[in-house]
């Protein structure tokens, strides 16, 4: 998705500077999240350090932005904190991590971007008049900013109050404030707000970790997608049926159609067991789950089912896969849910040792 550049004029009326104690690090520089904000780093490179901004993170990946807030800008993003993304309805975010949801997660981040590079001391020049101003972002979203004190507020076309916790950090391509609530767009698809429609069993239609019927297990998801035919042939000849039904949570990169067309002849009996356990790790993680894990470098080590090492880099866009042997598959298609597991979905076939 392309941002254009939308100009737009500021009063340039003085106002009486506001103070606000901000905490810096041993460099002099803001820390946001645990981590110094070099201004020599960009929006993406600079919150990806901060430990407050997991979700935020992982968000702008699956909205495919990374591109587009690497570039030159100037941006202005007010960045909201993963508690602020965890305060939203259960469910939300993962809902809208998936890939069918695609818009409506670019919409609502980019309710979040002005395309300028807007200091608070550039909003205060704009309110000055009247004592509050409202800006359009690059997402089409109209938001009001006023002062509460010593406090930036932000009120979304919704009403929702956010507040800038920390302002005026400074990147290469722009600014960054942080803000204590998500803003969200008047016209969202989702129901975010609302109360998600509960099925007889008490499960909310909303939520991608209990949606349509809890007792799908891992092999019913495979089975009922019409990109896995090849992976659930390879799991019924491989005879792991039972091993992927079972109650204990497992993660599976599942390889589409295509990886499976486009890989040599596949192994039988143990080689393909080993083979397809490659692709699978115990527990369940999510994409988000992946983003906020600790990292060696960017990368989230993971070790198989079959005993072999994976790592993942979820900065990547798309997020990346990589296997023992060094090669590279990418996550096409993230969080599938199952009642005993998550499936992400990957465009090549990983080998084991």
């Amino acid at each position: 998705m392309r941002l254009a550049l939308i100009p737009f004029g500021l009063c340039l009326a003085a106002l009486p500077a506001f103070a606000q104690e901000q905490e810096t690090g041993p460099n002099g520089l803001p820390i946001v999240g645990g981590a110094e904000m070099s201004p020599e780093k960009t929006i993406v490179g600079n919150a990806v350090n901060s430990a407050d901004h997991t979700t935020l993170v992982a968000a702008v990946q699956a909205a495919g932005l990374v591109d587009t807030l690497t570039g030159p800008g100037p941006f202005t993003v007010f960045a909201p904190v993963d508690s602020a993304f965890a305060a939203l309805p259960d469910g939300t975010v993962e809902t809208l991590l998936l890939p069918q949801n695609l818009d409506d997660l670019q919409k609502i981040l980019t309710c979040h971007v002005i395309a300028a590079d807007m200091m608070r001391a550039d909003i205060q020049r704009a309110m000055a008049e009247e004592g509050s101003t409202t800006m359009g972002t690059v997402g089409g979203c109209n938001v009001t900013f006023a002062m509460d004190g010593d406090t930036l507020t932000l009120t979304d076309p919704r009403g929702t109050v956010a507040r800038v916790s920390i302002r005026d950090v400074e990147q290469l391509n722009g600014v960054i404030h942080v803000i204590d609530s998500v803003l969200l767009p008047e016209e969202a698809a989702l129901s975010i707000e609302g109360e998600a429609e509960v099925t007889e069993d008490g499960m909310r239609t909303d939520n991608p970790m209990t949606a349509g019927n809890a007792d799908d297990t891992l092999v019913d998801v495979i089975a009922g997608a019409d990109d896995l035919t090849q992976l659930a042939a390879a799991v019924e000849a491989a005879g792991l049926v039972d091993a992927l039904s079972g109650p204990d949570p497992i993660t599976i990169f599942a390889p589409n159609d295509a990886a499976f067309e486009a890989a040599s002849a596949l192994p039988s009996g143990d080689a393909l067991s080993a083979l397809l356990l490659a692709h699978a790790v115990p527990g369940t993680l999510t994409a988000a789950d992946l983003a906020s894990a600790r990292q060696r470098d960017g990368f989230v080590d993971l070790t198989t089912l079959s005993g072999d090492a994976i790592s993942i880099q979820m900065r990547s866009d798309p997020p990346a896969v990589f296997d023992e042997n060094g090669t590279i598959q990418r996550i096409v298609a993230a969080d599938r849910m199952a009642g005993n597991g998550v499936i992400h979905v990957v465009d090549g076939v990983l080998m084991p040792r």
